[in-house]
This record gives C-alpha cells, sequence and structure tokens, in this order.
C-alpha cells in the first residue's frame, strides 16, 4: 500500500506543477523555488513531516522534499550551534544530494555532448 501512496502522492504533486507551469506565466526557476519554499514553510509549521511519513517517497522526492530536508537540517543545527545554524544546517542536509546531482550530471554531459541553444 506504501507504494501507492508514494504513486499518488508524487503524481498528483507534478500534476499541480504542470498546471502551473501550463496556466500561469511562471518561469519553471520560480516555480522551483516556490516548491522549495512551500515545502520549508510547510515542514516548519508541521504539516510536511506527517505527510512524508504517509506518502514516502512520493512527498520526500519532488523539491518539497528538498524544502523539507532543508529545514530539518537547519532546525537541528541551530539547536546544536545557535545562530550560526541558520546558515549550516540546510547545506550540512542537502550535501550528499546535491553533490550527487552535480556529479551525475556532469557525467551526463560527457557521454551525451550536450549543446547550447543558440
Amino acid at each position: 500500500m506504501s507504494y501507492f501512496h508514494a504513486f499518488w502522492v508524487g503524481g498528483l504533486i507534478c500534476a499541480l506543477v504542470q498546471i502551473l507551469l501550463d496556466k500561469t506565466k511562471l518561469m519553471p526557476g520560480r516555480i522551483m523555488v516556490l516548491l522549495v519554499c512551500t515545502g520549508t514553510v510547510l515542514s516548519a509549521i508541521g504539516i510536511y513531516p506527517p505527510f512524508v511519513e504517509f506518502a514516502g517517497a512520493g512527498a520526500s522526492v519532488p523539491l518539497l522534499g528538498f524544502g523539507n530536508v532543508l529545514w530539518k537540517g537547519m532546525k537541528e543545527s541551530i539547536d546544536q550551534n545557535g545562530f550560526l545554524g541558520l546558515f549550516m544546517g540546510g547545506f550540512k542536509a542537502c550535501a550528499v544530494g546535491v553533490s550527487a546531482a552535480l556529479i551525475f550530471s556532469y557525467l551526463a554531459s560527457l557521454i551525451f555532448k550536450p549543446k547550447m541553444k543558440g
């Protein structure tokens, strides 16, 4: 049943983002920032963690989940390091994911030889 919940929640998030892309004049980058900020705010007010418990990867993999990870990292780091944790926590929490994305996208660019559109 957890696979089913992950599938429909992830699909619903993707469908809502696609509607935003199609029906508004928002650029994709702004929608991505909106998703991360929304995930952070929902985590801060305590709504997103139970949602992740329910939906699993359907809620933790999209960019809303990235905002959740940033918030959890900042909260833990603030508890340990005080004010400086505000600047350190998010970077520590998401460093592995961001590093993997950079490394794998670089490797993909070496394999597929992308060209700039001009």
